[in-house]
């Protein structure tokens, strides 16, 4: 087809108002990622992910100078795009005692939103592995002699 041909087909048939075509944005994958990871940090009770070493969730594995898991870590993210889909697998910690339903909710709920609401893009599954249980008591208050044990 000649530039002349398409010129004709343009004029022929031209785009609505204010809807030309100017080009086609794509949204990378790990631009997804990170944005559903700091997403996962807006919910209250939910954080980074267990650092895992030959498939295996290592607790506490910060005290060796691996990754910490913790409510300020990101969470592990992959994101598979489709076209204007997107599926979501996160691996993510919870606080103790929280309930881990309550807050896997919450978490699906609100990477759903904040991922829609900045790349326009569908999130139409997520899958959430809580791969660790973040408390509030750090090495050091465990070990305190002074603590009262129950």
């Amino acid at each position: 087809m000649t530039a002349a041909t398409e010129q004709d087909q343009l004029d022929a048939n031209p785009p609505p108002a204010g809807e030309a075509e100017l080009g086609k944005i794509t949204i990378a994958a790990h631009v997804v990622e990170k944005i559903a990871a700091g997403a996962v940090l807006e919910v209250p009770d939910a954080g980074g992910a267990a650092p895992r070493m030959f498939g295996h969730a290592m607790p506490g594995a910060g005290h060796l100078g691996i990754r910490r898991t913790g409510p300020g870590q990101l969470p592990k993210v992959k994101a598979d795009v489709d076209g204007l889909t997107v599926y979501l697998d996160l691996a993510i910690s919870t606080r103790w005692p929280a309930s881990i339903g309550r807050v896997s909710r919450r978490v699906r709920e609100h990477v759903r939103t904040r991922v829609h609401e900045l790349t326009g893009l569908n999130v139409t599954g997520i899958r959430i592995a809580v791969t660790g249980l973040i408390s509030d008591f750090t090495h050091a208050d465990l070990t305190r002699t002074d603590r009262a044990r129950p």
